[in-house]
């Protein structure tokens, strides 16, 4: 039992940070049909900008602060200069343009930073916490607090605010959201800096414990994509859900098969939904109006 549940709250943890990553791209994705593979690059450049801000002297607060700030401004600007102008095009356009877009992310990020590997100090310090015979780190738990936190915030936008029912009237249709007086332009804008911002928070979050470096996005965002499949892409909740068992289960198959099959366990997750369940847990039957 104690084996059981340090493999429990290690893919707990880890399945936090895949929730929020997944709900990025569910986010981009119930506001304009796109598929943001640059979703894990949001998270990169969240650790990587507070870590060399740190660095540079800046108070760690404020270095977190302003990573999220500059990171909202990179998501504004890939919509604004790569998925807007190509949005009469198809899906299979617009996920190129995030592939290049995360490539171009990447690189940038190395010439700008480093190759190396870099952490952060844990945002709360103290003795691990016993529970169960397993021990939880200060840090698993400002990750689990921090992600339900920008997830009850993300679902108070949407639900209780006019730029959050904007938001879902373009998801259920761009069209007549602009019928009705919507900018549907602005929504899908603000769809990116708010995907851009949960990433930041999540490699914040994170690099205590893992660690970043320039080319952790790829990874993540294969693994958030994953998460959203499993969810059922365009269910927020089932993102969430999704991040979650993707976690438990890379941590169970390295506890009880080998940590060489951990990142294995994602893909193999995108073959089987495909297979077998191509909307995921929560996912919805597509409506046709007539």
């Amino acid at each position: 039992m104690p084996e059981f549940l340090q493999f429990a709250f290690s893919g707990l943890t880890v399945g936090a940070v895949y929730a929020l990553v997944a709900l990025g791209f569910t986010l981009i994705y119930n506001a304009c049909d796109v598929i943001n593979f640059a979703q894990g690059e949001f998270v990169m450049l969240g650790g990587m900008t507070t870590v060399f801000l740190g660095l540079a002297g800046v108070p760690l607060p404020l270095a977190a602060v302003l990573a999220i700030i500059f990171t909202l401004i990179v998501g504004l600007a890939l919509h604004r200069f790569a998925i807007e102008p190509a949005r009469g095009s198809g899906a299979a356009v617009l996920i190129i343009i995030t592939i290049g877009a995360s490539i171009f992310l990447r690189g940038a990020a190395q010439v700008v930073f480093d190759k190396r590997f870099h952490s952060l100090p844990p945002f709360l310090t103290g003795d691990a916490i016993r529970l169960g015979g397993a021990t939880i780190l200060p840090q698993s738990l400002v990750v689990l607090a921090g992600a339900v936190v920008v997830v009850v915030l993300l679902w108070a936008f949407i639900e209780r605010t006019l730029l959050g029912k904007a938001m879902v009237a373009t998801a259920a249709n761009e069209i007549a959201a602009r019928l009705v007086g919507i900018d549907t332009r602005r929504i899908v804008g603000l769809s990116f800096a708010i995907s851009a911002a949960m990433g930041a928070v999540a490699g914040i979050l994170i690099t205590p414990i893992t660690l970043t470096s320039y080319d952790v996005g790829t990874l993540l965002a294969l693994k958030g994509f994953a998460a959203a499949m499993l969810g059922g892409m365009g269910s927020g909740v089932g993102a969430v859900i999704g991040g979650l068992l993707l976690g438990l289960l890379e941590a169970f198959a390295a506890g009880y098969v080998s940590s060489q099959y951990k990142d294995a366990v994602a893909f193999l997750l995108i073959l089987i939904v495909l297979l077998a369940m191509p909307r995921g847990l929560l996912g919805r039957a597509p409506v046709e109006r007539v």
